[in-house]
């Protein structure tokens, strides 16, 4: 029995698996430990079901694609929003360089990631997959990927995904806390007394916030703000369809939501440069919700059964990636960043950033810092970096490298 669902079916679907990861997800403290997203746990629920349903041969079901990549295009715009070279500006040169060890990351996992799955004779679109896409993009880059990879002959692609994401969530944190250990004992390095920690605490979810609020000279027009983020998005998303359809006409085919990103990352530097308010917690809100139904939808559509066929070279793929953050973490970042305590709590944190997620990081800092003290430096620099600026550079340097293995 084929189950076909249209637009309204397949959206009110995501939502109650949505509901029902969340409601998972605060009964079972090991998922919540390592910050599995809501919709992950949902959808990976549902796609059991498929699963079922496809080994039982009894029933399959088959969903509307087009609301799933609207909601794409307007996730990607919302990133391309905060990519603003004004804050990164004002960030300090710490902001800099912490950004550009995550780029070189970034290359160094789809580099490792190409040359083992063309070694084991997989497809080298796993290898990415299994790179910046799954390690430093997490789920939801993961999920938006995917399918993208398996529509350019890479089966499997969007699970192995998924599987090396939660892979990265769970290593990053596990490996976080020795890197930092250990850097301290080689180097002879001392935290500060551990007596404020309280204020620690604090640090993370007020740096970055500050810094959105201190760029943009607000400007009271009169406009509602939910309307205005609306019509910024549909702006940037309409440009950037007529760019990618443009560049499909001269023979150079991208992502979709490529364009609606760039579009949305050049009227971003205009609003800074015009000193315009910018609705960003209106940006956050959409995204957010873009995301989360998007996950869902992703991972209903999910082939388990395709997982089988890379397995074998994703867990040796994977293996590969954590030695890589470990020893990038130990003898990159901790040099670049200044060889001090900052720099030790930035490398374990880069752990939890570079193989999962911004909280995942967070988490690293929070434990490391408990015991040897606060580094409002690391809380600053980590958090700017990733809500910021890498989602960005990661879409870039994944669609190059897949452009090019194309």
């Amino acid at each position: 029995m084929n189950i076909e669902l249209d637009i309204a079916q397949t959206v009110g679907m995501a939502a109650v698996f949505l509901v029902l990861g969340e409601y998972i997800k605060n009964r079972v403290a090991i998922l919540a430990r390592y910050f599995i997203p809501s919709p992950i746990i949902g959808g990976l629920v549902f796609s059991l079901i498929a699963l079922l349903g496809h080994q039982t041969g009894t029933f399959t079901f088959q969903f509307n694609d087009d609301i799933r990549n609207f909601l794409l295009m307007a996730f990607f715009t919302t990133i391309g929003f905060s990519a603003s070279f004004e804050l990164l500006k004002k960030g300090g040169l710490a902001v800099g360089l912490f950004l550009g060890c995550a780029v070189a990351l970034i290359i160094l996992q789809n580099v490792v990631g190409v040359s083992l799955a063309m070694l084991l004779g997989a497809n080298p679109l796993i290898g990415v997959a299994a790179g910046s896409v799954a390690m430093t993009g997490g789920h939801g880059t993961s999920a938006a990927f995917g399918p993208v990879m398996e529509a350019a002959g890479a089966t499997g692609a969007l699970p192995a995904a998924i599987a090396a994401s939660t892979w990265g969530l769970v290593m990053g944190c596990v490996i976080g806390g020795p890197v930092g250990l250990r850097l301290m004992k080689r180097h002879g390095i001392t935290g500060p007394a551990p007596h404020r920690r309280h204020r620690r605490q604090h640090e993370g979810k007020d740096t970055a916030p500050a810094m959105h609020t201190e760029t943009i000279q607000v400007d009271d027009s009169g406009f509602d703000m939910p309307v205005y983020a609306v019509v910024l998005l549909s702006v940037a998303i309409g440009a950037g369809s007529l760019i990618i359809n443009w560049m499909a006409d001269q023979g150079i085919i991208l992502p979709a939501y490529l364009g609606s990103m760039l579009v949305a990352a050049i009227m971003r530097n205009i609003i800074d440069w015009r000193r315009y308010r910018l609705p960003e917690r209106e940006f956050e809100i959409i995204g957010n919700v873009s995301l989360a139904f998007f996950l869902v939808m992703a991972l209903m559509v999910m082939k388990l059964w395709q997982l089988a066929d890379v397995a074998g070279p994703l867990l040796l793929i994977l293996v590969a990636q954590t030695i890589l953050m470990f020893t990038f973490a130990y003898f990159i970042t901790f040099r670049v960043m200044g060889r001090d305590y900052d720099a030790v709590v930035m490398s374990a944190g880069h752990c939890g950033f570079g193989m999962g997620a911004t909280p995942n990081a967070m988490a690293n800092m929070q434990a490391f810092t408990e015991d040897n003290g606060p580094s409002y430096k690391a809380f600053f620099v980590i958090p700017l970096v990733g809500s910021l600026f890498i989602d960005f550079f990661n879409a870039v340097i994944i669609t190059g490298f897949m452009n090019v293995l194309n």
